[in-house]
């Protein structure tokens, strides 16, 4: 029999892999830059385009200016035509009012970049009469935009077109029908609210249909107003969520996002002379660091104006800028006060080496000097700023608000690599610190301060502290002559530090007792002269004795050795008289 053959297996099917489905990588958000200035850098870029932004904020926040400025610097910068939908201000009003900022809302219009749609909505000339939409609205907006192309929409503000809603329900879809139409519509917009009570606006529900959020506040502190803006929301990228100071100026709207600076700033190993010699000695023979900050420290009348002012002299005589920013003093008072110490700061000022900022610390918020500070450093880009004092700002405001508005100060200017110089009105304690804590921020500290002895206040200078560099750790008094700043060395003995007219008295005492003991070393060294001009004489004169002596002896050896000799002919010839001519040895007996 024969075995039924198995059945042969199948080959296993081969199977290939399908292609898998491609991924579609997530769209960017666009971005438009916002026209407000400073505002593109927390928001990294500028506000979402085709989509709407809500910008709310009480009375005098300045709402509508953000949203004119966004329309018109778009229209002027980036060719981008907007439409304004006011509901409080004419045409008329909008050039007007915007003039002052350098709007040419007039110009714009007549060439078809702006249209002004002026809506006037009064609440007892509504009728509700059964279903009360914004279809009116939405037909007003759309021709406006094809009349000019518009790009860009500002609504200010939208709280006027709820005066004729009673129904909340119908309200909130409404509202959420108008940013879809702007959305669908590829608008960018701005549209203003005012704040709210419990939210960020009135009715508590734009917020939460806008892409973009940004929260105007304006508060008054010790009669003090200031400006402030927070990005709430941003959809859809990141941004900075600080509260950052802003600024009404002439050209409009700017924000100073200084506390993104951080410290990635760059440093540099250059230094810059101090302007008073024997200080650039006491810090390794060079100076500061350039991009550095300086701290100079002390109490009232200890001389910080004039040491800062030998740094801005010798900064404009090396051709660069700097920044003067006088919180105490009138400009013509500096100049003066300077002439009187040999330092002429107004010839820099003609040259426009110098510029002068002056402004009371309470005439405006930290936030304002902030930014007039960023303003006067981006228009006139110096390599030095001096703020005198800075202490100045303690008494308009907490201690943490000044140090928060120092730090962003410092941080931006280090940033830009300005050596930056702070004066401060230390208390009369002297102790080493300040009172808005930013010590651990200073590169290198110089304190300043009087020296109470014997019924004088003299000043003294040393370095407390200078990162990075050899520095000496020597107490010096410093003298303000007419010809400037002089370092001198203190008096250290037994008695302590002696300064003043107790140090001058010491030192014509020890130069007193120099000079004595010089002329008894000078008497001496005569006294010496004359003993060794004697002695010398002495020994003159034994040599001349032991001369004549040895003469002396010298002719009795020689009449000696001729008696000698004659005594000795003598006996010769009285032989040869005794024996005769035979020598007598040769005869034999």
């Amino acid at each position: 029999m024969t075995r039924p053959s198995k059945p042969k297996k199948a080959p296993p099917a081969r199977t290939r892999a399908l292609p898998s489905p491609l991924v579609a990588a997530p769209e960017v958000l666009e971005k438009v830059p916002s026209g407000i200035s400073g505002l593109d850098k927390l928001t990294n870029g500028g506000l979402p385009r085709g989509r709407p932004t809500l910008v709310c904020g009480g009375p005098g926040s300045g709402k509508t200016l953000f949203a004119v400025q966004t329309v018109v610097r778009g229209a002027l910068e980036h060719d981008e035509p907007g439409v304004i939908l006011a509901f409080e201000d004419t045409a008329d009003d909008f050039a007007k009012n915007f003039a002052s900022f350098g709007f040419p809302i007039e110009d714009l219009i007549a060439k078809k970049l702006l249209l002004v749609d002026y809506v006037a909505v009064e609440r007892n000339e509504i009728e509700e009469t059964g279903r009360y939409d914004l279809e009116g609205l939405f037909v007003r907006l759309q021709s406006a935009v094809q009349t000019i192309g518009a790009k860009r929409v500002a609504i200010d503000t939208i709280e006027t077109i709820f005066t004729g809603f009673s129904d909340e329900g119908l309200l909130r879809a409404e509202v959420r029908r108008l940013f879809r139409w702007l959305k669908d519509h590829g608008l960018t917009a701005v549209v203003t609210a005012e704040r709210g009570e419990k939210a960020l606006t009135r009715y508590g529900l734009e917020e939460y249909i806008s892409d973009c959020v940004i929260l105007l506040d304006q508060r008054v502190v010790d009669e003090v107003a200031t400006r402030r803006l927070r990005v709430v929301k941003y959809r859809g990228t990141g941004h900075g969520t600080n509260e950052y100071p802003f600024l009404i100026g002439p050209d409009g709207i700017s924000v100073l996002p200084l506390s993104a600076l951080g410290l990635s700033y760059p440093v540099s190993n250059d230094r810059v002379l101090t302007g008073v010699e024997k200080l650039d000695v006491m810090l390794g023979g060079a100076g500061y660091y350039r991009g550095s900050t300086v701290l100079l420290s002390g109490t009232a009348g200890t001389g910080k104006t004039s040491v800062a002012s030998h740094f801005v002299d010798a900064c404009c005589g090396r051709g660069e800028r700097v920044i003067y920013v006088a919180l105490e003093e009138a400009e013509a008072q500096i100049l003066r006060n300077m002439r009187s110490i040999g330092l002429d700061l107004e010839k820099w000022v003609r040259r426009k080496n110098l510029t002068f900022h002056v402004a009371r610390p309470s005439g405006a918020g930290l936030e304002e000097h902030l930014v007039r500070i960023h303003g006067l450093v981006e228009q006139h880009h110096p390599a030095a700023v001096v703020i005198d004092p800075i202490s100045s700002f303690e008494n308009t405001a907490i201690k943490l608000d000044v140090r928060a508005m120092s730090v962003r100060l410092i941080d931006y200017l280090k940033g830009l690599g300005i050596t930056t110089m702070l004066t401060y009105l230390s208390n009369p304690a002297g102790t080493e610190e300040t009172q808005i804590g930013i010590s651990s921020l200073i590169d290198t500290w110089l304190s300043v301060r009087d020296l109470e002895q014997d019924g004088e206040r003299n000043r003294a200078l040393y370095v407390l502290k200078s990162r990075g560099m050899a520095h000496s750790n020597q107490v010096r008094e410093f003298l303000i002559t007419d010809r400037g700043i002089d370092l001198v060395d203190v008096y250290i003995g037994t008695d302590g530090v002696l300064t003043g007219s107790a140090r001058i008295a010491r030192e014509r005492r020890d130069e007193q007792r120099a000079e004595d003991r010089k002329r008894v070393m000078q008497l001496r060294t005569q006294d010496l002269a004359v003993r060794r001009q004697t002695m010398q004489a002495q020994i003159e004169a034994l040599k001349a004795e032991l001369a004549r002596e040895e003469r002396e002896l010298e002719r009795v050896i020689d009449r000696e050795e001729r008696r000698e000799a004659w005594r000795s002919g003598t006996r010769e010839r009285m032989r040869h008289s005794r024996f005769g001519n035979d020598d007598p040895s040769s005869k034999k007996s």
